[in-house]
């Protein structure tokens, strides 16, 4: 296996943006095909970056036949101006550049995020049309479109169920106006040219209520985006793979949920890159 961790801006530009590979390496006993790779991004309402939906859920992937990378993204007063998105924007621009290296199919890049790396996940996926990206990367925009976007009990809407906190973060306000809020409102981005989507919430989620995946849901349908979503009945936000290893307490450890991880795998086996 290939393990590298690296600043993904080099060591004199923000070197606390990170990003970890977990890779295949080729054999002669092998059959070495290119695999599809995905790029993980951790929660945290844009305040931190959770170890718990971090390299535990990169290391699944990887132990599905995937390639995997971890992106511990701009937070706190870092987060204003797109940064976050750029920084996510710049990873699957590495990945791509790198294919070769680690044995990558570029055509193959899935973004995966929870909670507020749910609401990253989703911009890259939604807005990487946006000018600011090609401008500060130096490529065509379409070069940063991931294939595909797992999104978990992700933050995507304002306002009574939503997570304001996290608007707070990105507009660099704890009052920000709507227009200004309405920049990040992913549901109101939507369009033909979003990426497929595998969404999971659960029903009781406190933190992060359910309507955030179902408005979101609801858009896509709208502009026809193939989606796949599943609803649990029970699990607390932040639950992960929901898996003895990033449990905080054991009521959430939940098998019924886990499944998500694999109906997620078989999603994208099966559904985007069959």
């Amino acid at each position: 296996m290939i393990y590298e961790k690296f600043s993904l801006y080099g060591d004199n530009d923000r070197p606390h943006v990170t990003l970890t590979a977990y890779a295949s390496e080729n054999s002669p006993e092998l059959r070495n095909f290119k695999k599809a790779a995905v790029l993980v991004l951790p929660g945290g309402g844009y305040h931190i970056t959770s170890d718990r939906e971090a390299e535990p859920v990169a290391k699944a992937f990887f132990a599905a036949g995937l390639n995997a990378f971890v992106l511990r993204y701009s937070v706190k007063d870092e987060a204003k101006n797109y940064a976050p998105l750029l920084d996510a924007a710049a990873a699957v621009k590495f990945i791509r550049d790198n294919a070769e290296k680690y044995n990558i199919d570029p055509d193959k890049i899935i973004v995966c995020g929870f909670s507020a790396g749910g609401h990253l996940a989703a911009s890259i996926g939604t807005l990487w049309k946006l000018p600011l990206i090609a401008e500060k990367l130096g490529c065509e925009n379409d070069y940063v479109k991931p294939n595909g976007m797992i999104l978990g009990y992700p933050v995507l809407i304002a306002g009574e169920k939503g997570h304001r906190g996290s608007f707070s973060v990105l507009t660099g306000t704890e009052n920000p106006a709507q227009e200004e809020i309405d920049r990040f409102l992913l549901e109101k981005h939507v369009d033909s040219d979003t990426c497929p989507a595998f969404v999971w919430h659960t029903a009781d989620d406190s933190g992060v209520p359910v309507e955030n995946a179902l408005y979101f849901c609801a858009a896509l349908s709208e502009k026809k985006i193939p989606f796949e979503l599943h609803v649990f009945p029970h699990g607390e936000h932040g639950i992960s793979l929901a898996n003895a290893e990033v449990a905080p307490k054991d009521e959430m450890i939940m098998p019924y949920v886990a499944r998500w991880f694999d109906f997620a795998a078989k999603w994208i086996n099966e559904v985007i890159f069959a």
